[in-house]
This record gives C-alpha cells, structure tokens and sequence, in this order.
C-alpha cells in the first residue's frame, strides 16, 4: 500500500507541475480573455468584485509567464556551462524535469 499512496502522489505532484507550466504559456491568456468576456456577458457584467477578480488573475498569468521565461533563461545558461565543464554530471542537464522535491534531493546531493 506505500507504493501506491508514493505513486499517486508522484502523479498528483507531476500534475501541479504540469499545471504550473501550462499556466505560463499564451494559451492561457486566450482562455483567459475568453472566460473574462463570457463572464461579462453571459454573466451578468463586471461590478467591482469582478473586475478585482479578472485583474487578480490576469496579473497572476503576467506573472507566472515572466518567472516561467526567467527560469528557462536560467535553465540555458546552466545547461551551456554543464556542456563545457568535463567534470559537471550530464544527469543534472535533465534535472528541470523531475518534480521539485527531487530537485531539492539532487541539490542535498550535490552540497554534501
């Protein structure tokens, strides 16, 4: 029974992960716009409330856009330097796809 409850919840963070960068890519801003304009629409229009809402959000995906390129950014610079030194393990090349508390594992890893 351990095994099952540690994959699901393998699964269940993979998934928050996987959240977290969809929430980052364009895609989001069109599904955004469109649920704000249906909202306004079919919703009964926008009082205070809602555009505090709508505007909560939207900054939220400016956000999470902005940490999401910054990251990668960083992620290349990383790779570029792990390609060029002959001691650095290809293994952590990759490490930006694994969930982040077996980035945490790996980072206790390489400190010790």
């Amino acid at each position: 029974m351990g095994g099952e409850s540690t994959r699901a919840l393998h699964k269940v963070r993979s998934w928050l992960t996987d959240l977290g960068v969809l929430t980052s890519r364009p895609a989001a801003f069109a599904v955004f716009v469109v649920y704000g304009l249906l909202w306004a629409f079919i919703g009964g229009g926008l009082g205070w409330h809602d555009l505090a809402t709508l505007s909560t959000w939207g900054m939220t995906l400016v956000i999470q856009r902005a940490e999401h390129r910054d990251t990668q950014a960083l992620h290349a610079k990383l790779d570029e330097l792990l390609k060029v030194n002959g001691d650095a393990k290809n293994s952590l090349m990759t490490i930006d796809e694994k969930d982040a508390e077996d980035v945490e594992e790996e980072r206790a890893k390489v400190r010790s």
